[in-house]
Formats: structure tokens, sequence, C-alpha cells
């Protein structure tokens, strides 16, 4: 009987004496470091009206293409390893505004979760959506940064309609820095949203509420095609356009030419998972040195071995 109580109490000598240990190597060893990709990303969001189209569904429920980015990019960060970096920025009318530059993810968690959670469509400074040249304005922005990987983030609903004539030329900034255009939106037109001063929901936009071609410049168009035509006071005609410019959908095969136009890849938004997996692909990694925290595991070697001596 006693040999039993003196083998019990050598067991509860070294649980102790290894909890011991783990707490020590919890205080020395925190962190490990290791090599492992790293990403850092500049996220710039589409927040023009047609980006309040609802035509996703977020469990069970139907929500807004601008909802379900938000929602896509917060699930991200709780994936992405830490040492990696997130910038955001939005785009409107022609141009793109960076609200900040890219922050390490796992000690900038909570500021980064609440600015993507913060995006709205009514901190868009201007109605129109030129994304050619509101893409064009982002490249040229982050040319100089090789560390970052831009992630535009668009239907390609341009509003008013793009006039071919006046493209931008995107030779100059071509293959200067890496990224993806993300495609948002489903492939049916649906109805915008309509919104009064005060942001209440007041509708939709009718045909009548949104210009269906553009009237900037020269007409595209053959002019012997336009009624009422003339060269110098009514280049596009006399007759009014019409069209379903007040219906949006995701216009893929334009975003994918501006993809191609601009050496960037292309991937449509579907899926939160499918997403995530493209963002963290070895195309947009660069391997760092991660320091990795341990602290869990050594903490978790100890109340293990506490919990033996109770056993």
């Amino acid at each position: 009987m006693l040999a039993k109580r003196e083998c019990f109490k050598d067991f509860r000598f070294w649980c102790l004496t290894f909890a011991l240990l783990a707490l020590v190597m919890l205080f020395l060893f925190p962190k490990i470091k290791r090599s492992g990709p790293a990403y850092q990303m500049t996220f710039i969001v589409d927040i023009t009206r047609s980006m309040n189209t609802e035509d996703y569904r977020y469990h069970g429920e139907i929500i807004s293409r601008l909802e379900f980015v938000k929602m896509t990019l917060r699930e991200l960060l709780s994936s992405l390893p830490c040492q990696s970096k997130v910038g955001l920025g939005v785009f409107t009318e022609r141009r793109s505004s960076l609200l900040f530059q890219p922050i390490e993810v796992c000690s900038g968690f909570n500021e980064l979760d609440a600015a993507i959670a913060a995006l709205d469509w009514q901190s868009a400074w201007a109605a129109d959506s030129r994304i050619a040249h509101g893409l064009l304005n982002t490249l040229d922005m982050l040319k100089d940064d090789q560390e970052t990987r831009l992630i535009f983030i668009s239907d390609g609903h341009e509003a008013p309609p793009l006039n071919s004539r006046y493209g931008p030329d995107f030779s100059i900034v071509k293959d200067t820095i890496k990224g993806l255009i993300v495609g948002v939106g489903g492939l049916e037109p649906k109805p915008i949203p309509k919104f009064d001063q005060q942001g209440k929901r007041v509708g939709f936009y009718s045909a009548d509420d949104v210009p269906h071609r553009s009237t900037f410049g020269e007409s595209d168009l053959n002019p012997e095609s336009i009624q009422g035509y003339d060269a110098r006071n009514a280049p596009f005609g006399s007759e009014a356009a019409v069209g379903s410019e007040h219906l949006s959908r995701l216009h893929e095969p334009y975003l994918k030419q501006l993809a191609a136009e601009t050496g960037l890849g292309y991937q449509r938004l579907t899926e939160t998972a499918a997403f995530n997996q493209a963002l963290q692909s070895e195309a947009l990694a660069v391997n760092k040195d991660i320091w990795i925290d341990r602290r869990w595991q050594f903490a978790s070697i100890a109340l293990l071995a506490l919990l033996l001596v109770f056993i």
C-alpha cells in the first residue's frame, strides 16, 4: 500500500515538473520563426449605386453586391496568416481613394474589420461610374508599390455607358503591378435600388432615370445611322436613346478585357471559399519569415499536466 502511495506521489511530481517546464518554455520561446507565404493586398471596392443591386444570397438571405463583398472580405481577414497586410480603398466616378495603406492583419484585425464593415455607397462623392478610368487611376496610384497586390472589385457597370472613342490607354501602367480584377454580381439583369437624399429606399431606378448612351465628345456610331445627325450641334442625333441601363448585371467580358489590357488576372466572386482560395494563391503570395505564436501550445501542455495530477 505504501509503495503504491509513493508511486502516485512520483506521478504527481513529474506532472507538476512537466507543467512547470511547459510554462518556462511559454515565456522563453513564445514565438517561432518559419518561412512561409504571406500576402500584401490593397482592396479597392466599387461603391457606386449599381453595387446596391441585390443578386447574392448569404445564409439564405438576399443581399446586395456591396454587402456580399464586405462579408467576404471580413471572412478573408480571419484566414490570412499573420505578417500579411491589407490596405483598403474605394472607387466611384473616375478615380479611387485609398483609405489607408496596408496594415498587418493580426495586430490590426479589429481596425481592418471595422473599416470593411463601414463601407457604404453613401460615401461616394459622385454618381458616375467610369470604371476603366478608375482602374487606370488606381494603377497609377499604386504603380510604385511593388510589394502590394491590387484587388479591384467591381460589377463592371459603366454609368453613363462608355464611348468607345475615349477609352483610357493602359499601355503606360500595364504589368506595373500584380493583382486581380474581381467581378461582382449575377449575369441576369436586376433592378437597381433607388434611395432618397436621406438614404431611405424609395423603389428602383426606371428607364427614365438614367442615360442609356454616352453624349460625350464625338459619336462612336455611324453618322448615316443616326437620326437627326449634325456634326456640330447633334453628333448623337435628335432621337432619345432607349435601353436597359436602369438594370444591372455583371459585365464579365468587359472586366476580362480590362484585365487583359492591364496585365491583371480576373476572378469572379461567386462564393466566399473559392474567392479566398484564389486570393491565397502562389501568384499573389510573398515568402516571408513569419513569427508563429506558440504560447497556446505550451499553455495546453501545462494545463493537461495539471489535470493529470488530479486524475
